[in-house]
């Protein structure tokens, strides 16, 4: 479960204080999908990457299955998002110097795991990649890449799956893959999905549609296809 309590986040830009998010208040049971929806500048990624504990909030806290991760030291946070959180970005973030198999491995290589190789590949066989494991980032295209972010995002089961516009970057058919591979590795592992995401018919193939304006939360809903349960709406 994600809980988001009382969250603000409020940064200094030419001298003067810009509030990215106001109060913001809801809750993600375990195993839902959701989509964050709203316009450029409404604060969805912001949100997300706090969600993801890569930064911290001015004010409120966030809880992720039970454990409050904004009072965590950094070297803590670090170990948590590993257990428990995969984080996919818009623009794959995989590093060049790696093979698309070493890019999968390295989360599990940190987290121990004797078998990474092994592991990584199966990983890449499911998303479709078994034949593009020893090619570099810059060998693959926008769609592979991101497939690669995909498996390396589920390397270590999390428990949570966090997605910045993994469509983004992707034509329509491209990422129409990636988001039914998404959908398919949340089937198989239960994992609780959050995408943010400016593509409506994505949005609408989630269980639950959340949508921000300048920095509040404007609606909470489930489109009318699905019967998902929805937290508090704030």
């Amino acid at each position: 479960m994600i809980s988001v309590n009382q969250v603000s986040m409020v940064l200094a830009a030419a001298g003067r204080s810009v509030r990215i998010l106001d109060d913001i208040t809801f809750t993600i049971p375990a195993k839902q999908t959701v989509a964050i929806v709203g316009p450029s500048g409404s604060g969805k990624s912001t949100l997300l990457g706090l969600m993801a504990g890569l930064d911290r909030p001015t004010s409120g806290s966030i809880e992720l299955d039970g454990t409050d991760i904004t009072s965590m030291s950094e070297s803590r946070m670090a170990r948590f998002r590993r257990e428990k959180v995969g984080y996919i970005f818009q623009s794959f973030h995989l590093i060049p110097t790696l093979t698309a198999i070493e890019n999968v491995a390295v989360p599990l290589e940190l987290s121990g795991d004797r078998q990474a190789d092994e592991r990584a590949a199966e990983l890449l066989t499911a998303v479709g990649l078994s034949d593009r494991m020893g090619h570099y980032p810059v060998q693959l295209s926008g769609g592979e890449q991101q497939r690669v972010a995909v498996a390396r995002a589920f390397a270590c089961r999390p428990s949570i799956l966090l997605a910045d516009e993994p469509t983004g970057n992707l034509d329509s058919a491209t990422g129409a893959q990636v988001i039914e591979l998404l959908l398919s590795l949340h089937r198989d592992y239960g994992t609780t999905l959050v995408l943010v995401t400016h593509d409506s018919t994505l949005a609408a193939s989630m269980q639950r549609v959340v949508s921000m304006r300048d920095g509040h939360l404007e609606s909470d809903s489930v489109p009318s296809f699905s019967d998902a349960p929805v937290g508090p709406e704030a």
